[in-house]
C-alpha cells in the first residue's frame, strides 16, 4: 500500500484524458506557459474542419434554395401564363360566332363527266374529283397520311401537346420555323373555316374549332373529310382528284408507293408536286415509307418493294384530248341547269374509244410528219346523224395548250366551203351534169386560179367539184349571187358571220371546225339539221334528273333530191378527186380544202353513220409546206373512220340521182367574155387532181323519215339509240329564196 502511495504520477499532455480522481492530478494543454506547436497545429486543423463542414452545408442549402426559388417562380409564371392564355382564348373566342351556329360547310361540288358507255372522261369543279368514302379508298392512303402527318391521331383530342412540344424544340434548335405541330383535325379546321394567315388569332380559333370537330364527329369522319378536301397540288383537291391527276386511276386502286407520294405532298403540295419536281416528290415519299415502317403499318419486304418502285412522271397539266370535251361541257352547263350546287353526273354523247382513236391519229401524223411539213396542230370532230358529238380533239396536246381549236379557233375553210356554193347552184336549177368552162377568168381585180395553175376546159359540175376547180366555183357564185351562198351555208349550220362577196366561193370567211363539220351533217342524214350537242343527261349522284336531251325536232333544210345530187358529186371527191386517200370500204363523200399558202388544210367527209372533219395547221397561221386537204387531213380521216366503222353493217348514203347520158347533156349558156364586176379581195386557193372521170353512178334512195344516230357506243334502249324517228317537215325547205341569176351574162345585163 505504501509503495502505491509513494509512487509518483507524472503529468501527461498526450493520449486520451484520464478520469479525474481525488488522488491524482492532470494538466491540460492550456496550463502550459508556452503552448507547444502541436497544440497550435491541432487547433488550426480543427478550425479548418469546422469551417469546411459549415461551407458544405451552406453550399447545399444555397443550391436547394436556388432550385426552390426557380421552381417557385416557374410555378408563378405558369399560373400567370395560364391566366394570360385563358384570357387570349376568351378574347378571340368571343369574336367568333356562337358554337351552336357552327356547321361543316358544303364541299365544293364536283362535276363527273362520263362517256356514252359510263367511262370517266374528266372531273370538273373546285375539287377536281368526287368524294370517296374512307372504306372505299385504298387503305394505304389513310395509313400513309397518319404516319407522316399525325401519328397520335387516334389518341389525342384534337390538339397534340407532345407533337406541339416536339415541333417547338425542333424550331428552336433549327433556328427557323420548320414544323407546325398541327394535328390533322387542326388542319381540317383551317381548311374548312379559316384563312391561311399565320396569326395568333387564327391559331386560337383553329384550336377551338379542332376541339369542336372532335366533339361533334368521330375520328374516321374527320379523317374522311380531311382526305376529300385537302389540297394535293396541281389543282387537285381530295384524294380522288389527286389520284386521277397523278396516276390516271381512282383512289380506290392506289398502290403503296403511290399512297406514300400522295401523303408526302401534304407538306408542300405545290413545291413537291411530281408535275413540278418529280425528284423532290420521290424523296419525300421515301420518308413517308420509312415512317410507315416505324409505325408498323408495312413490313420490311413491303418497304423494300415500294422503295424500288420507279418514280412517278406526270405531265405539267391534265392531259388527254377528252379534256377539250369536258371544258366545252362545263361552259354549257349553266345554260342547262343553272348553278351547280351539288355533285352531279353528266352523261355525254362522246365515245371514249373513238375519242382515243381520234387523238392517236392526230398525234401520230404530227409526230411523224409535223416537223418536216411544218404542221404543229391538228383537230378532229366527229358527229353522228342525230347531232351527237362522238369525238372532239381540240389540239395536239391538252397538257401544253388548253385552247380548244375545234370550237374556238376560226380559220379559212378554203375549198371545204364549196359544197354550199354548189348546193345553192343546184337549188337554182343547175344539175351535176351542167357544164362550165374551166378557164382563167377575171372578176374585177380578182383572178381566181386553180391549184397548180392547171385548167380543164369544159367540165360538168360533178367533175369540177371532184377536182375542186376554183374558176368554176367562182362562176357559180357570180351566177347565183354571194347572198344565196351565205344563206345556204347558214341554213346548213354555219353560225359565224360570212362576208357576202364573190371570194366566198373559195372559203375566205373564217369558221370553226366544229360548225363546218356540223354543216355537213344534213348531207349524211338526208337533209335534216339536228342540234349539235355533247350532253345527253344530267343527274345528281342520287339519281335525280336535272336535264334530259330528248332530241327534239330536226328541221329539214335540204330537199331530198338536192341531197342526192350533192352526195353523188361529193362521192367523186373520195373516189376520183382530191380525197382519194380517204377512201375505204364504206360509201363515203366529202370535200377537201386548203387555204392560201397552205395555212389551213381540211377534209370534211361523211358516211351514212358519221360526219367527221379534220384540220391541220399552226396556231400562228404560218404556212405549212405544201400540205393540202388531200394529204394529212384525208389520212387522219381515213384512220379514224376505218376504226370507227369496224363491225358496223355497211349502209349507203341517203338520196339518189342518176346522171343524164353524155349525148343528151345540155350545156348552160356561158358568155364568151369574162365579167368585170366590182373589185373583191384577192385569193388563190383550192386544189386540183391530175385526172378525173364524170361522177355519174346512181346512189340508193334512203327514207327521209328517219335520222340515224350512227349506232356508236349507245347502249340499247337509251334515248339516243341509233335510229331516231322524228316528224318529217314539209319538203319546201329554207323558205323562199332570193332571186338567183342564171349566168354571168344575166348579171351583166341585169336580167
Amino acid at each position: 500500500m505504501a509503495n502505491r502511495r509513494d509512487s509518483r504520477i507524472e503529468p501527461s499532455f498526450e493520449g486520451p484524458p484520464r478520469a479525474k480522481s481525488s488522488a491524482g492530478f492532470s494538466v491540460s494543454e492550456e496550463d502550459r506557459v508556452v503552448p507547444s506547436n502541436r497544440k497550435t497545429s491541432a487547433k488550426r486543423q480543427s478550425a479548418k474542419t469546422k469551417s469546411s463542414r459549415r461551407g458544405r452545408g451552406k453550399s447545399r442549402r444555397g443550391l436547394f434554395g436556388v432550385l426552390g426559388r426557380l421552381f417557385y417562380w416557374c410555378f408563378v409564371l405558369a399560373i400567370w401564363g395560364g391566366i394570360a392564355t385563358a384570357g387570349i382564348v376568351v378574347y378571340y373566342g368571343a369574336k367568333m360566332p356562337a358554337a351552336t351556329t357552327w356547321a361543316i360547310p358544303d364541299r365544293a361540288p364536283n362535276i363527273r363527266i362520263v362517256s356514252v358507255d359510263g367511262k370517266l372522261l374528266a372531273n370538273r369543279g373546285m375539287s377536281g374529283g368526287e368524294a370517296v368514302g374512307l372504306h372505299e379508298m385504298s387503305t394505304y392512303i389513310p395509313e400513309a397520311v397518319i404516319a407522316i402527318e399525325d401519328r397520335r391521331f387516334y389518341s389525342h383530342l384534337g390538339i397534340d401537346p407532345i407533337g406541339l412540344s416536339r415541333a417547338m424544340v425542333a424550331n428552336v434548335v433549327g433556328g427557323r420555323f420548320s414544323q407546325g405541330g398541327s394535328t390533322l383535325t387542326q388542319q381540317l379546321a383551317k381548311n374548312l373555316f379559316l384563312t391561311p394567315d399565320r396569326t395568333l388569332e387564327r391559331k386560337v380559333q383553329e384550336v377551338l374549332l379542332a376541339l369542336w370537330l372532335e366533339h361533334k364527329h368521330t375520328k374516321d369522319q374527320i379523317l374522311e373529310m380531311y382526305l376529300n378536301r385537302v389540297y394535293f397540288g396541281s389543282g387537285a383537291y381530295g384524294v380522288e382528284a389527286a389520284s386521277r391527276r397523278y396516276f390516271g386511276k381512282s383512289a380506290r386502286d392506289v398502290t403503296l408507293p403511290e399512297a406514300a407520294l400522295l401523303a408526302g405532298l401534304l407538306k408542300a403540295p405545290s413545291r413537291l408536286s411530281p408535275a413540278r419536281d418529280p425528284k423532290a416528290a420521290e424523296q419525300r415519299s421515301q420518308l413517308v415509307l420509312a415512317a410507315m415502317r416505324d409505325e408498323g403499318k408495312i413490313s420490311a419486304k413491303e418497304l423494300t418493294t415500294a422503295m424500288s418502285a420507279p418514280a412517278t412522271r406526270v405531265a405539267s397539266y391534265w392531259t388527254g384530248s377528252e379534256n377539250y370535251v369536258a371544258d366545252t361541257i362545263v361552259e354549257e352547263l349553266p345554260d342547262l341547269i343553272g348553278d351547280v350546287r351539288s355533285d352531279i353526273i353528266v352523261d355525254t354523247t362522246v365515245d371514249l374509244t373513238l375519242q382515243k382513236l381520234a387523238e392517236q391519229s392526230i398525234r401520230r401524223l404530227i409526230d411523224g410528219s409535223g416537223k418536216k411539213l411544218n404542221a404543229s396542230q391538228g383537230v378532229l370532230v366527229s358527229i353522228d346523224n342525230s347531232g351527237a358529238v362522238r369525238a372532239m380533239v381540240g389540239g395536239y396536246d391538252y397538257s401544253t395548250s388548253q385552247f380548244d381549236r375545234a370550237s374556238e379557233a376560226r380559220r379559212q375553210p378554203g375549198s371545204a366551203f364549196k359544197p354550199f356554193v354548189y348546193m345553192a347552184a343546184l337549188e337554182a336549177g343547175r344539175t351535176p351534169d351542167s357544164v362550165r368552162n374551166d378557164a382563167p377568168i377575171r372578176i374585177g381585180k380578182w383572178t381566181p386560179t386553180n391549184y397548180g395553175g392547171k385548167y380543164f376546159g369544159k367540165v360538168t359540175l360533178a367533175t369540177a367539184l371532184a377536182k375542186s376547180l376554183n374558176s368554176v366555183a367562182a362562176q357559180l357564185t357570180m351566177e347565183v349571187g354571194p347572198d344565196a351562198v351565205v344563206e345556204a351555208a347558214h341554213r346548213m349550220g354555219i353560225q359565224s358571220d360570212l362576208t357576202a362577196n364573190t371570194s366566198i366561193a373559195l372559203g375566205t370567211s373564217e369558221v370553226t371546225p366544229l360548225e363546218l363539220t356540223s354543216a355537213y351533217v344534213p348531207f349524211a342524214n338526208g337533209g335534216y339539221r339536228p342540234e349539235v350537242h355533247f350532253i345527253r343527261r344530267v343527274t345528281t349522284t342520287g339519281g335525280k334528273v336535272l336535264y334530259d336531251n330528248n332530241g327534239g325536232g330536226a328541221p329539214r333544210v335540204v330537199k331530198p333530191e338536192i341531197v342526192g345530187m350533192m352526195n353523188s358529186m361529193m362521192t367523186g371527191t373520195v373516189e376520183i378527186g382530191t380525197a382519194r386517200k380517204a377512201a375505204f370500204a364504206w360509201p363515203a363523200a366529202g370535200k377537201t380544202g386548203t387555204s392560201q399558202n397552205s395555212r389551213d388544210a381540211w377534209f370534211i367527209g361523211y358516211t351514212a353513220n358519221l360526219t367527221t372533219g379534220v384540220w391541220f395547221g399552226n396556231d400562228d397561221g404560218s404556212p405549212m409546206k405544201k400540205v393540202t386537204g388531200g394529204a394529212l387531213p384525208a389520212q387522219a380521216w381515213h384512220e379514224f373512220m376505218v376504226a370507227a366503222h369496224e363491225g358496223v353493217p355497211v349502209r349507203p348514203l341517203p338520196g339518189t340521182w342518176r346522171s343524164t347520158p353524155a349525148d343528151t347533156i345540155v350545156q348552160d349558156e356561158i358568155p364568151s367574155n369574162t365579167a368585170q364586176p366590182a373589185p373583191v379581195p384577192s385569193a388563190s386557193v383550192g386544189q386540183s387532181a391530175p385526172s378525173a372521170q364524170k361522177a355519174s353512178s346512181p346512189r340508193a334512195v334512203r327514207p327521209a323519215e328517219t335520222i340515224d344516230g350512227g349506232g356508236f357506243g349507245i347502249p340499247g334502249g337509251d334515248s339516243a339509240t341509233a335510229s331516231i324517228k322524228r316528224p318529217v317537215p314539209p319538203g319546201d325547205v329554207g323558205g323562199p329564196v332570193k332571186k338567183r341569176q342564171t349566168s354571168i351574162l344575166d348579171i351583166l345585163t341585169g336580167g
